[in-house]
């Protein structure tokens, strides 16, 4: 008997120690569209260290993020809840004393409570005063800006536990992708013999505008300044990857990369691909939410795996919960859903609905509302009172254009150009139903902002682009209409006098 239980612990030790917690690292781009990956059908941008971790793991292809705008993207991850539940509601600038609340749990608390030792390197964008940074949210280790690179006081800050300073210089956004890349690289080579695990969130800037390449990638790609950005990104996934192979962690090791919402259309030439799809960043069509999503771990995911079911950006939280032996809080709706069975080919995701939030008109307070939902293929975007009509969106890329309900059938119109909802009324109500009883139980509160000074706005003259040439269009139509009512009434004076 003696000898019997020596040799389950023997057994049951061996099992422990071929299977550790596994290391995770979240890489997010910023802004990267659906067709803006070369193994998502991109043929002007190569990414194929980016795409290695399709071929060497899973790509997902309706893959959701909860918002089309960067900072309730970047709660809805951090707490695996709709962004109306966290009160994170709207794009948090520089001027704003708000937050992702201190009593929201953070995906970095619980891997640190868990154990894990935490970083982020990047873009934080979920509150930028003292309460409400990164060093507040349960990472051990930060460097970054609190917010976008096109606002005010984009400064870096580095923080170890607590102390943190701020750097006051003004940011050479140049070397913003290889300082993120450095610091990265460091943090993996201090984790090397730690007997710990460790989580690395590394949010990107780019490709979110001003667009600014390192001297050694401009002129790299085939579709100027967004794709060379874009493949500076490919460089730096690979430059992880092969640390991670150095270091011997890369077979127990979570590797994520995704995008925050999707390409921003209205900034045209510096904005990325929505590849079929429809819409951009801003809108609830599909070109706003679904994204880029690939995932490789060598020791569990099989590679070459593509999945086609549902998935959004919150699952993460419940995911690598799991994998980590993390407690979810139980005391608060959790709306993401295990992929655990997804990632190792041997199940499917609990199905759900998935509710999709836009900007409410006016553009400039970038509140949002429940504007859309998906529950099976079945797509309904609710009424939208925009500021032109549809036919001017092509012109205007902005996504605020006025339209009526619209009901999708995304298996066989992915790309939304088939309104079918008065093909199945039953549908529209079920879905409409489903939009009412969320909205009724989470109420999407606006954002309270300060006024602060000026920023940086280079690629925000695209925007007039897209408006002066709406506007001539319509003035060349209505000079078009009076000089054919010219002519008529001319034709007329002439037969009556004759």
């Amino acid at each position: 008997m003696r000898t019997f239980i020596l040799l389950c612990a023997v057994l049951l030790s061996s099992a422990t120690i071929a299977a550790p917690r596994p290391n995770i690292v979240f890489i997010l781009a910023d802004d990267l569209g659906y067709g803006d990956l070369s193994s998502y059908g991109a043929s002007d941008i190569a990414t194929p260290n980016i795409d290695r971790l399709a071929a060497e793991g899973i790509r997902f292809t309706d893959y959701y993020t909860p918002a089309n705008t960067c900072s309730p993207t970047r709660a809805a991850l951090m707490t695996g809840r709709y962004p109306p539940r966290t009160g994170v509601n709207a794009v948090l600038g520089h001027d704003t004393v708000e937050g992702l609340p201190l009593d929201e749990i953070t995906l970095a608390e619980m891997l640190r409570d868990a154990g894990y030792t935490t970083a982020i390197i990047g873009k934080w964008h979920l509150g930028q005063v003292e309460a409400f940074m990164p060093w507040q949210q349960g990472f051990d280790y930060f460097f970054g800006p609190a917010t976008s690179n096109d606002d005010n006081n984009f400064y870096l800050y580095e923080s170890h536990g607590k102390q943190y300073q701020r750097f006051p210089e003004r940011v050479d956004q140049t070397l913003l992708t290889q300082r993120y890349t450095e610091k990265a690289l460091r943090f993996l080579d201090a984790q090397q013999g730690s007997t710990q695990p460790f989580f690395l969130y590394l949010p990107h800037t780019i490709a979110h505008i001003p667009l600014h390449p390192h001297p050694r990638f401009v002129g790299s790609s085939q579709r100027g300044l967004y794709g060379d950005v874009v493949q500076e990104l490919d460089d730096s996934v690979a430059q992880v990857l092969a640390k991670l192979s150095e270091l011997g962690m890369d077979e127990n090791t979570i590797v994520v990369f995704s995008s925050d919402n999707g390409a921003w259309r209205t900034m045209r030439d510096h904005g990325g691909s929505n590849g079929i799809l429809s819409g951009g960043k801003l809108t609830a069509f599909e070109g706003g939410h679904r994204v880029p999503a690939l995932v490789r771990w060598p020791r569990v995911i099989p590679a070459g795996q593509v999945n086609k079911e549902l998935a959004t950006m919150m699952d993460w939280f419940v995911t690598l919960a799991g994998y980590a032996g993390a407690t979810v809080p139980g005391d608060r709706a959790i709306d993401g859903k295990s992929l655990q069975g997804v990632l190792e080919g041997e199940g499917k995701r609990e199905e759900t609905p998935f509710f999709y939030f836009a900007l409410r008109p006016p553009h400039e307070q970038q509140a949002h509302r429940l504007a859309a939902v998906r529950d099976g293929n079945w797509k309904l975007h609710a009424p939208q009172r925009g500021y032109y009509p549809r036919m001017l969106e092509p012109l205007m890329a902005v996504g605020l254009f006025h339209h009526g309900e619209l009901l999708f059938d995304l298996a066989s119109d992915p790309g939304e150009t088939r309104n079918v909802i008065d093909d199945h009324p039953e549908v529209a109500q079920r879905l409409r139903q489903m939009m009412a009883e969320f909205e009724a139980q989470n109420v999407m509160r606006a954002p309270v902002n300060a006024q602060a000074g000026e920023r940086d706005a280079a690629g925000w003259e695209n925007l007039w682009y897209g408006i002066a040439a709406a506007v001539c269009v319509v003035l060349l139509a209505l000079a078009l209409v009076i000089k054919i009512l010219m002519m008529v009434f001319s034709r007329r004076a002439k037969r009556r006098s004759q």
